[in-house]
């Protein structure tokens, strides 16, 4: 491929998935009740201050509502949490329908069964092509270490071998 060829996006998709990447549910109260989204393009950025960063698409309807909260719980998805993996990403249902969750006094959401769990607060967001790039600043978290995270890998979801 010549640098001045076009990169097309179903090509660009196809290579990326030979990252594999966690998967995080981003999630917090809006009127009372829990909103969210699944990012795999979640990653630790700072430790000095705690910072890690998503990325969400300009297209989401989503994100407009849960990126006005004042906090946001992500929750690091396990390998048993494929089918929630899967609900909270449809358009058009209740993301939330029979799945276990909490929240904290300020509104963040967390999944249980999650592998982990932070709280953060958003600290800045980049226009970045056809998406945004999320900063947050961690504000409390925890880990469950017999917890298997759920992998995302050449768009399937798998799990690590023990």
């Amino acid at each position: 491929m010549s640098l001045g060829q076009a990169l097309e996006a179903r090509e660009l998709r196809r290579v990326f998935s030979a990252f594999p990447t966690g998967v995080v549910a981003i999630a917090a109260l809006a009127g009372g009740a829990p909103v969210g989204i699944v990012a795999s393009s979640f990653t630790s950025v700072s430790l000095d201050p705690p910072i890690v960063s998503l990325c969400v698409a300009h297209t989401s309807t989503t994100w407009p509502v849960l990126g006005a909260s004042a906090r946001f719980g992500i929750s690091v998805l396990s390998a048993a949490q494929e089918q929630a993996c899967r609900q909270l990403s449809s358009r058009g249902v209740d993301r939330f329908a029979e799945l276990g969750w909490r929240a904290s006094d300020q509104g963040a959401v967390f999944l249980d069964g999650a592998s982990a769990w932070l709280e953060c607060t958003l600290f800045e967001q980049v226009t970045a092509g056809d998406h945004d790039i999320v900063l947050l600043r961690v504000h409390d978290l925890d880990s469950d270490p017999e917890i298997s995270p759920l992998v995302f890998h050449h768009s399937r979801f798998r799990r690590l071998e023990r």
